[in-house]
C-alpha cells in the first residue's frame, strides 16, 4: 500500500510539476492509483500525465479505458462550467452588479491541464451585500421564498456566506456569495478576514474564459481559510492542495509578502505552515515560493487526515455512518481531538456547534427533522 500512495504522488507530481514518471506499475497498483486519485477528486489531474507516458508504462486497455472516460467527463464538465460562469458573470454585470469567480474555475485555469481539474460548484462573489443580493435574485428569478426557506441540514440554501442556487438541467451547482468567505470560527479573528476579503475582493482581472478573477494575494488568503474552514470540521483533500500550490506558482514576490504579514492576524498561521510542509513534501514545491516556514508537526497531521479521510472527509467512518447519534458522538471526538491543531478555532467551534444544537430546535420541530448533523 505505501508502495503505491508512492506511485500515485510521483504520478501527481508528473502532471503537476512536470517531474519525469519512470515507474511501470503492476495492474494492481494501477487499480491502487486509479482509486486514490478518485477518493482524492485528482483522477482528470493524473491522467494528463499518464497521457504522456510511452506504452510500457501504462495500464491494460481495459483499465486505461476507466481513466479515458473519467478524464472525458471531467473535460466536459470544465467547458460546462466555464461556459456557466461566462454567462453568470454577464446576467450580473446587466444588473450593474461586479462579480468574481472563487476557487473551482478560476483555479482551473492555473492548471498546466486547464481541463483536467475536477469540478465542483461554481462559487461566484456578487457585491451588494445579503439582503441587497437576495433581493436581486429574486428579481431576476434565480430564487424565491419558496426554495430560500426550505429546511436542508447539509446545504442550508441561504446562510452566512452564500446561497445556493436551484441546480441547472446539466446538474451544475451554483452558490451565489455575498460574502467572499464562511471565514473563521473565531469571532475575532473573522472579524479582521472578513473586513480584508471585502475590500480585497474589488480588485478583479477579467479574463479569457469570460469572467472575472480576484487577485491571486486574494485567493491565497481565502482559500487558506477554505482549507482551515473544511480541514477542522469535515476534511479536505488533494484537489484543494493542487490549487494552492497553482495560486503559489502564479504568485508575485509581493503577493507572497502581503500574505505573510497577513496570516497571523488574520487567525491562519497554524494552517499556513502546516500547508507550505504538506506542500513541500507532496509536491515538492520550492522553498522560495512559500511565504512562511513549514511545520512538520501540523503539516503531518494534515496529509495524514487528508489520505485517509479523502476529498472533504468523505471516505471517513464518521461522515458515512447513518445513525445520526452515532455521527454526533463521532464528530465531537474528532474536533476534541483537532483541539492541539488550532485550539481558538476549537473552541469557538464547539460552542457554535452547542448553539445550532439549541437554536434549530424549533425548526426541527418544524420540518419534524430530528437530525444531529
Amino acid at each position: 500500500m505505501e508502495d503505491n500512495y508512492q506511485l500515485f504522488f510521483a504520478l501527481l507530481r508528473a502532471a503537476m510539476t512536470g517531474e519525469p514518471f519512470e515507474a511501470a506499475p503492476s495492474a494492481e497498483a494501477w487499480t491502487e492509483i486509479f482509486n486514490i486519485a478518485k477518493q482524492q477528486s485528482v483522477v482528470g489531474v493524473c491522467y494528463s500525465a499518464m497521457a504522456r507516458l510511452p506504452k510500457e508504462q501504462l495500464p491494460s486497455m481495459k483499465q486505461m479505458v476507466k481513466w479515458v472516460n473519467a478524464a472525458e467527463v471531467i473535460r466536459r464538465m470544465n467547458e460546462l462550467l466555464n461556459n456557466e460562469a461566462a454567462r453568470l458573470t454577464q446576467l450580473f454585470a446587466e444588473q450593474g452588479r461586479k462579480t468574481a469567480i472563487l476557487k473551482g474555475q478560476a483555479n482551473a485555469r492555473l492548471y498546466p491541464d486547464t481541463m483536467s481539474r475536477q469540478v465542483g460548484d461554481i462559487d461566484i462573489w456578487v457585491e451588494g451585500g445579503k439582503e441587497s443580493v437576495i433581493a436581486l435574485l429574486k428579481k431576476m428569478g434565480l430564487t424565491d421564498d419558496e426554495h430560500l426557506s426550505a429546511y436542508d441540514p447539509e446545504h442550508a440554501t441561504a446562510n452566512y456566506h452564500h446561497v445556493h442556487l436551484p441546480t441547472t438541467k446539466d446538474h451544475i451547482t451554483v452558490e451565489v456569495h455575498y460574502r467572499p468567505s464562511s471565514g473563521n470560527y473565531n469571532p475575532i479573528t473573522n472579524r479582521r478576514l472578513q473586513q480584508w476579503m471585502e475590500q480585497e475582493i474589488k480588485n478583479t482581472t477579467r479574463v479569457e474564459l469570460g469572467f472575472n478573477v480576484p487577485t491571486i494575494k486574494f485567493a491565497l488568503i481565502m482559500q487558506l481559510a477554505h482549507i482551515q474552514h473544511h480541514f477542522l470540521v469535515e476534511g479536505i483533500g488533494l484537489r484543494q492542495i493542487c490549487d494552492y500550490y497553482c495560486l503559489l506558482k502564479n504568485a508575485t514576490e509581493e503577493d507572497r509578502r502581503a500574505v505573510a504579514e497577513a496570516i497571523k492576524p488574520l487567525g491562519l498561521r497554524h494552517s499556513a505552515e502546516a500547508l507550505m510542509w504538506v506542500l513541500g513534501e507532496m509536491l515538492h514545491l520550492e522553498e522560495e515560493k512559500m511565504y512562511c516556514k513549514k511545520d512538520s508537526y501540523r503539516g503531518e497531521w494534515m496529509l495524514r487526515e487528508m489520505m485517509e479521510g479523502g476529498n472533504f472527509g468523505r471516505s471517513t467512518k464518521r461522515m458515512n455512518t447513518k445513525n445520526d447519534f452515532v455521527y454526533f458522538l463521532r464528530k465531537h471526538k474528532h474536533l476534541l481531538q483537532l483541539v492541539p491543531f488550532a485550539p481558538a478555532e476549537m473552541l469557538f467551534l464547539e460552542l457554535l456547534c452547542m448553539r445550532d444544537i439549541v437554536v434549530r430546535i424549533p425548526e426541527r420541530i418544524r420540518y419534524r427533522k430530528l437530525s444531529l448533523r
